[in-house]
């Protein structure tokens, strides 16, 4: 084809394999660079879900005097070593700006935006690849203690009724026998049917990169380690075993992309919001719906390999070491919200997370680099957008309109 392009996608994850896969389908010679095997960062421990509703961003009005308690709680949700507050203050001045009521408003009609076609961009993709088996089209459950923990969510609620978006009130009778093991101290919800979720997000990344492979890409095990610039760009991209010279550059190398963005002259204040699971195959559930436990903020999903209890939100800076007391709070969360439920020969994983202060991905071309891409920050949503940031980048590459305002996700937007 006249129009091929050699194109380097840094990250090997979710949101590159889904790019690396739609940008093949228009016929460019793709390469993926990552330092791990494609699937084996944050993609690895993903919660599973490709949840369309998900558009409330993570700083809303009244958040900040929720922090002091979530950290002092040693089972809370959010957790902060310490030496890393110094570097966290920007990044966390401009989260709480976020919370703007007015801010929170444009930043959901974007994050409503983005998700509202995610499936469909994820279908072609999963049909190729043969991925379809592993989702399940089952809706989302959100667990509350009773019905005024429920109404104290209302304005998470009513953000995405105003938006149009589907939800039903679900009793304590109904909800007995959808969840079945659930505690009795559980006894209302709200259900959201538009929700499907992954079996295995690890198979979903291996998959595609299998795709890829098949059809003729490249994936290369290396580490980038800076760039050569020319007249017409990024005349190369340097790793610790090489140098390559393709003609369009993707970074999406998640909670790591900042440092090369920095490289290319574009600053963004990236940050790794670490989350954390255990995965159960022997719970003796029989649960079949992904689910959300809002007080704890933990993700509930039935996998193949067992069901995956995953969620906190720890800020150390993307180099510190996992900190596992965050998972042993996750199964005692677990063992409240299922009291019968077997732990036996559990796994704990880390990962982080790549979030930017307004909760938006940077999807775009570089303002300093004609030849660069951005495609990184997805946050907790990767799973639902790396089929539409990869239509979105593939539509970039071929100079043609997006298929949505890029705005929002420009890269240079703080």
């Amino acid at each position: 084809m006249a129009d091929t392009k050699r194109i380097l996608v840094v990250g090997a994850g979710i949101i590159g394999t889904g790019i690396a896969a739609y940008l093949q389908r228009e016929g460019h010679r793709v390469t993926i660079v990552d330092r791990l095997e494609p699937g084996r960062a944050c993609s690895f421990g993903n919660g599973g879900g490709i949840g369309v509703t998900s558009i409330p961003p993570l700083s809303t009005p009244g958040v900040i005097w929720k922090i002091p308690r979530w950290l002092m709680h040693p089972e809370g949700p959010l957790a902060l070593r310490w030496a890393h507050l110094p570097a966290l203050l920007p990044w966390l001045v401009r989260f709480l700006r976020a919370g703007d009521p007015r801010r929170v408003k444009t930043i959901t009609d974007a994050t409503t935006a983005i998700l509202a076609p995610c499936y469909e961009a994820w279908a072609p993709l999963f049909r190729d690849a043969k991925l379809d088996h592993l989702v399940r089209h089952s809706g989302v459950i959100h667990l509350y203690p009773d019905e005024a923990a429920r109404d104290a969510d209302r304005y998470q609620w009513r953000l995405r009724e105003e938006r149009g978006l589907h939800f039903e009130r679900i009793g304590r009778d109904e909800l007995r026998q959808l969840v079945p093991g659930l505690t009795p101290d559980i006894t209302a919800a709200m259900y959201e049917p538009q929700w499907r979720f992954v079996r295995d997000p690890y198979l979903i990344v291996r998959g595609l990169a299998d795709h890829v492979l098949a059809n003729g890409g490249t994936i290369l095990r290396e580490d980038v380690r800076g760039f050569e610039f020319g007249a017409d760009g990024v005349g190369a991209v340097i790793t610790d075993r090489g140098r390559h010279t393709p003609d369009r550059i993707v970074i999406a190398a998640g909670a790591w992309s900042h440092r090369l963005s920095k490289m290319l002259g574009s600053r963004v204040p990236l940050e790794s919001q670490r989350g954390y699971h255990v995965t159960m195959p022997n719970t003796g559930l029989d649960l079949r719906h992904i689910m959300i436990d809002p007080s704890g903020k933990m993700g509930i999903t039935p996998m193949a390999m067992g069901v995956r209890f995953g969620g906190t939100s720890e800020f150390a800076g993307v180099d510190a070491p996992p900190d596992y007391r965050r998972t042993r709070a996750l199964v005692a969360r677990a063992k409240r919200l299922f009291p019968g439920l077997d732990a036996s020969g559990s796994t704990e994983w880390a990962g982080d997370r790549p979030l930017l202060p307004d909760s938006l991905p940077a999807i775009g071309p570089s303002p300093r680099h004609k030849n660069v891409i951005y495609a990184f920050g997805h946050s907790h949503i990767g799973m639902a957008l790396g089929g539409i940031t990869g239509k979105l980048v593939a539509e970039l590459v071929a100079d043609r309109p997006a298929s949505l305002d890029l705005k929002p996700y420009r890269i240079d937007r703080f």
